[in-house]
């Protein structure tokens, strides 16, 4: 399976602290589910065991937003949560 990350979802990746690497496994091997707008979501807890902005946190889940177009998943946001 071909994945693809927008501009956009690259930046809001970096901005969020996840990586390009995660999102890939996201859409390859995470729960699908349907979006708003006909798009589809795909989520995955990744151990993290790690601080982000002063607090320390044991798991990262990614949610990455996408279209499919030409038999290719195209990510266009990704949503990252702490716990």
């Amino acid at each position: 399976m071909t994945v693809i990350i927008h501009p956009h979802a690259r930046e809001r990746t970096r901005e969020r602290g996840a990586t390009e690497k995660e999102v890939i496994l996201t859409v390859e091997e995470g729960e699908k589910f349907p979006a708003k707008y006909g798009r589809i979501g795909f989520r995955r807890n990744f151990s993290f065991d790690g601080q982000w902005r002063g607090k320390v946190y044991r798991t990262k889940q990614i949610e990455a937003y996408t279209v499919l177009e030409q038999g290719k998943w195209i990510v266009i946001t990704v949503i990252v949560r702490y716990f």
